[in-house]
């Protein structure tokens, strides 16, 4: 029988930290779930994907938005406005930002697993 578990984000099992942002990821059995915390301001590209060296992100998401608001960007122009309570998937290729002045938080049940990553390490993980 398995056993029920039961965790919170702020005991996670990882953290990643980064300029005006930080990705924590916990894992519950063979499940990965992440949350993403960003402050007005961040933009991907410039506060994660230059320290993976990468101006698109090629990690798929889907995922949740709790708070704040947030601007996808695909690499063929498209746009993709999200607010809280929309649930996305977005396709590798894409940048991201922060839109006003309210912190954007998501939660990433695909994906979670690699945020950051360029070459399968993660960004500045603490535990």
């Amino acid at each position: 029988m398995v056993e029920p578990v039961l965790k919170r984000f702020e005991a996670a099992d990882e953290t990643s930290t980064f300029e005006l942002g930080r990705f924590e990821v916990v894992h519950l059995g063979g499940v990965t779930v992440g949350r993403a915390s960003y402050e007005p301001g961040w933009i991907w590209s410039r506060h994660v994907g230059s320290l993976t060296g990468e101006r698109w992100c090629r990690t798929p998401h889907v995922g949740l938005v709790v708070s704040g608001r947030n601007r996808v960007t695909m690499e063929d122009g498209r746009t993709i406005d999200m607010e809280p309570g929309d649930l996305f998937q977005i396709a590798p290729g894409h940048d991201s930002a922060v839109v006003g002045d309210e912190p954007y938080v998501s939660l990433h049940f695909v994906g979670a697993d690699r945020y950051g990553v360029a070459t399968r390490e993660p960004i500045a993980p603490t535990r």
